[in-house]
């Protein structure tokens, strides 16, 4: 069974902003906060990494999207030349 968390996601936000700035130490954001320091790092890892979702803009062009879907058709194409391949093959045998 998934934890609650007795964090609201604002001030898991708050706490994270403040470790990114780095004007405090961790222990002093643990004592400020009232929370575990490895459990700021965590947070702050989080913002970090995941950044790079808040700029991406909806429809914004994707490259290894599209590079996987050319992938994908390709493979189809090649399985249904086998499959009709191996229809004709089965028909010859009755």
């Amino acid at each position: 069974m998934p934890r609650k968390s007795k964090h609201s996601a604002g001030f898991r936000a708050k706490v994270a902003l403040a470790a990114v700035k780095e004007m405090h130490t961790m222990s002093e954001l643990a004592s400020q906060f009232d929370v575990h320091a490895n459990q700021i790092h965590k947070w702050k890892r989080r913002l970090v990494e995941g950044a790079e979702e808040l700029f991406t803009r909806p429809g914004e062009d994707r490259q290894g999207d599209d590079a996987e879907v050319t992938e994908l058709y390709e493979q189809i194409g090649r399985l249904k030349m086998e499959l009709e391949w191996l229809k004709k093959k089965a028909a010859q045998f009755g």
